[in-house]
């Protein structure tokens, strides 16, 4: 049961992450495509995480 509540809390994180970056994504710097924005909000938990001008711009696109 706990497996499954923390399943569904991770899911919930990386779909509001996902879905406040996508929204927010004319802010940023990166290329605007739509292959580039998918690319880049799938990915975003590990872009955070390792590349500085990611956060940089993660940052960008939430503050909306």
């Amino acid at each position: 049961m706990i497996q499954w509540l923390v399943g569904i809390f991770l899911l919930v994180v990386y779909s509001g992450g996902v879905w406040k970056f996508w929204q927010g994504f004319r802010r940023t710097n990166f290329e605007q495509t739509l292959l580039s924005k998918i690319k880049l909000s799938a990915l975003w938990p590990v872009l955070l995480l390792l590349n500085k001008s990611y956060r940089k711009n993660f940052q960008k696109a939430l503050k909306g």
